[in-house]
């Protein structure tokens, strides 16, 4: 699957950006923006395609993706891949399985397997989630706003109870619990519930599938990438040893 993908991963990549941004809010509501900057710890200021700005908290943004609309063969290809072809993601459940780990090491693996396990969740796609996000910085701040280890924008933390965004405790178990909560709102599927948390589920519902957009399909493609690379059994010490003498 995934080398049949790439072809399209790479028109997604060669596609020229549009220079611009979409906000969205937590009432549902979009606006396309000319640039987005984040004021302190609390506010948003977004400059607007038809000029002058507004300021607003940052608690009502849910979130800012990139107005990058990816060609409109790649997203029937996106979309066939998702639909006929057993998904971008393998096809299994995404519960909780004690013989799934985090597939990467890091000093948060217990917690992830904690949390995994509280929620129902498969451990291996928490750690390729986090990997994605934050490259396992529990400090990381995004220019968009998002905060510690999974991301979490203000309004997702306040919406999933959580205080603290940099306690790697309470993001985790936040970011965790989303997961949770897409995945059962997409019926177990992957790609989509990816899709949702770059996204929004709002966009995910709005385009009735992955959102054409540029950011989101490279970054489902990016961490379905790392699951399967973590199901691949690495070679045996003797073939190594075998094709190395040839």
């Amino acid at each position: 699957m995934i080398k049949r993908l790439l072809p399209f991963i790479a028109l997604v990549a060669l596609a020229s950006p549009a220079g611009a941004s979409i906000a969205l809010f937590v009432d549902g509501r979009a606006m396309k923006i000319s640039a987005f900057k984040v004021i302190g710890e609390s506010d948003m200021q977004l400059t607007l395609k038809s000029g002058g700005a507004i300021t607003v908290p940052l608690t009502r943004i849910d979130r800012v993706i990139d107005d990058e609309v990816v060609p409109p063969a790649i997203v029937e290809e996106v979309k066939k891949a998702i639909e006929k072809d057993g998904g971008i993601f393998p096809t299994r459940s995404w519960r909780y399985d004690e013989k799934r780990g985090p597939i990467f090491k890091s000093k948060f693996n217990n917690l992830i397997v904690e949390a995994a396990k509280k929620f129902d969740v498969d451990a291996a796609l928490v750690s390729a989630v986090i990997k994605a996000e934050s490259d396992f910085n529990a400090r990381e701040v995004s220019d968009k706003g998002a905060r510690g280890l999974m991301q979490l924008m203000p309004s997702t933390a306040e919406r999933f109870g959580v205080t603290d965004s940099y306690d790697p405790v309470a993001n985790i178990y936040g970011g965790v619990r989303y997961l949770r909560w897409l995945l059962q709102t997409f019926n177990g599927n992957a790609d989509l519930a990816v899709a949702a948390y770059n996204a929004g589920e709002g966009n995910v519902w709005k385009y009735n599938g992955v959102p054409p957009f540029r950011e989101t399909i490279n970054y489902i493609n990016r961490i379905a990438k790392h699951v399967r690379a973590a199901m691949t059994p690495a070679p045996a010490a003797g073939k190594l040893a075998e094709s190395g003498t040839r």
